[in-house]
């Protein structure tokens, strides 16, 4: 390694500096991953969510995570559903596992997040998307940890054309130990164009 040096530095910082360097170099390929600051992201775009799971969970074995969603119009795949994933060189491989649910019967998908919650996954994004088959649909996504043990959240979801008792719901929600995790605004088959609320509440801690 070359190091260049000013007239003005002094010999004690350069000393410091290629002692460091030389501290680094030798220490363990995966202590200097670990060390490394550099993120790598990993972009999902499909028009059908039926394969948007499978390629949540593939990504996640070669370290991805989950870090954010939007549905709607790009520019050459039309209607998509767009995830955006992220790996620091400190992951690792298959910690986390997802789970997708998209229904265009909102009055399904509390039972259906609630069912996941049971098996270890937690909300972590949803969005609205138009998909080719089912119109437009409330599309949430799950994850689990596969290192948490904690017990598991509790769902509710509200859906309603009408902001003006929305207040008043997550009130009565919030009174439980509710809160809102998750909001969205679109047409669903049953209710027209609702707003979709998902909140949750902690898993009660192990005695």
């Amino acid at each position: 390694m070359l190091v260049f040096r000013s007239p003005r530095a002094p010999l004690a910082v350069l000393t410091l500096v290629v002692a460091s360097w030389a501290s680094w170099a030798t220490l363990p390929a995966d202590a200097q991953a670990q060390a490394a600051p550099g993120v790598e992201h990993r972009v999902l775009a499909t028009n059908k969510t039926s394969t948007m799971e499978k390629e949540l969970n593939d990504a996640a074995e070669l370290g991805f995570r989950y870090k954010a969603v939007m549905g709607g119009d790009t520019a050459i795949g039309g209607a998509e559903v767009v995830v955006v994933t992220a790996k620091t060189a400190a992951a690792r491989s298959g910690r986390y596992a997802y789970k997708l649910l998209a229904t265009n019967r909102t009055s399904t998908m509390e039972k259906e997040l609630q069912a996941a919650a049971d098996l270890g996954f937690e909300y972590v994004g949803q969005t609205i998307f138009k998909s080719m088959f089912g119109g437009q649909e409330v599309v949430c996504i799950l994850e689990r940890d596969k290192d948490n043990s904690a017990a598991p959240p509790s769902y509710r979801l509200l859906a309603t054309n009408r902001t003006g008792t929305m207040q008043k719901e997550l009130n009565e929600l919030g009174a439980a130990g509710y809160e809102v995790v998750g909001l969205t605004v679109g047409k669903t088959a049953i209710g027209g164009s609702e707003i979709v609320s998902i909140a949750r509440r902690p898993g009660a801690a192990a005695r």
